[in-house]
């Protein structure tokens, strides 16, 4: 058996749970036409995601991240509109796309075989300092928030902003608190090393980084210091690693600083992936040709995770749909299988790869469930504001 046969075999029996898919946001670009962007067939020109992909590349649970964008004046209503957007996806796709709010429902959705579809929100800014609207948010079926985007928000500080608090604000750790008593798992991609302390620290629940990579491996300020990678035995969390070349490849750390200014200079957003920016993108890859990050890139960082945290705190969060630029190898969806036969071919062990691709994911948010089962019982919800604790 090849490693590739090896691998697809794995992954019938344990499919890869990813952290980290920005279909709706790539949705939101077409108004939510799902008709124009239907799921159901191959769109290799539009989108890095679609159900004959997701099979093939071995996928039993996907992270929607119902993301907007942090300068956006209206991130609550928007994010709301995000997370219709994924309801309108599971009730077109039922056959293929499960509802799941609980570990149980994963592994119900795994022995049915359709995709156990959960949801995540990218950025504190989509509560806008409200502990009521973050209730909301799980009442909506929300799992996890990230703490912050690339901005940072009045209570937690961003990796890719200027430091504002010092981490968490005494705001921020109560929405910690709070996320711990609800069961949403705290999720600390894109914050700044010194917000992973501060809620390492607050949570007495796993946390997870639903997309990063390892900082020793490429220094890039959206990565895990090794020692944050440290302490996550200590609280039962999940580091998912990402796909993102600029994240994994130190060369591509350096082209893109670039190529976003080059976006700067034109009026563009640096996330901007429209077709207009996209041919500034083009222009500017044949002036400078991109470093090309590969399989080999990623398992790099899968290799160091797992001598730093250990292979029991370790997942994927690919960052599909949300990035202009994959690795070759993991061109869309599809294309875990290679990964996974890239580390058996390493010596990486099934049951470690197990692990990886569906176990560690699975117990997380059940630990996250059995924390909140134990505080809803002895704490109220939090009615603090942000002026309250920090004003």
């Amino acid at each position: 058996m090849t490693s590739i046969d090896a691998a697809r075999d794995l992954l019938r029996a344990f499919p890869v749970v990813d952290g980290h898919n920005d279909l709706p946001w790539a949705l939101r670009k077409v108004g939510y036409d799902l008709d124009a962007r239907d799921i159901a067939t191959a769109q290799n020109a539009h989108l890095h995601t679609d159900i004959p992909r997701l099979r093939e590349g071995g996928v039993g649970a996907q992270y929607w991240s119902v993301y907007v964008r942090s300068d956006l004046p209206d991130a609550v209503p928007a994010t709301l509109e995000q997370i219709d957007c994924v309801r309108q996806l599971l009730a077109r796709y039922p056959a293929d796309l499960a509802p799941a709010l609980t570990a149980a429902d994963m592994e119900a959705a795994r022995g049915q075989g359709r995709i156990a579809s959960l949801m995540g929100a990218e950025g504190g800014h989509s509560i806008g300092c409200s502990l009521g609207t973050l209730r909301g948010l799980y009442e909506l079926g929300v799992r996890y928030m990230t703490l912050t985007h690339n901005d940072n928000n009045p209570w937690a500080d961003s990796a890719t902003d200027e430091p504002n608090v010092g981490g968490l604000s005494a705001f921020g750790r109560e929405v910690v608190r709070e996320m711990n008593r609800l069961g949403m798992l705290v999720d600390l991609s894109h914050v700044a090393a010194t917000t992973m302390r501060d809620a390492l620290d607050a949570s007495s629940a796993p946390v997870i980084f639903s997309h990063s990579s390892a900082r020793a491996v490429c220094d890039h300020p959206r990565n895990i210091p090794d020692d944050v990678l440290e302490r996550l035995p200590g609280n039962g969390g999940v580091a998912m690693v990402t796909f993102v070349p600029k994240f994994v490849l130190q060369a591509a750390v350096d082209w893109t600083a670039a190529a976003d200014e080059n976006l700067r200079a034109h009026g563009f957003h640096h996330l901007d992936t429209g077709e207009e920016a996209m041919k500034l993108h083009r222009a500017f890859e044949e002036r400078t040709p991109r470093p090309v990050a590969t399989v080999s890139t990623v398992a790099d960082h899968l290799d160091h995770m797992r001598e730093v945290a250990g292979v029991d705190h370790l997942g994927i969060g690919g960052d599909y749909d949300g990035t202009a630029f994959t690795p070759d190898g993991l061109d869309d969806v599809s294309g875990y299988p290679n990964l996974i036969a890239e580390l058996l071919e390493r010596g990486w062990s099934k049951a470690d790869l197990a692990k990886v691709t569906w176990q560690n994911s699975v117990r997380v948010l059940g630990a996250a469930e059995d924390v909140a089962r134990d505080l809803r019982a002895t704490r109220a919800p939090s009615n603090a504001t942000i002026e309250s604790l920090d004003g």
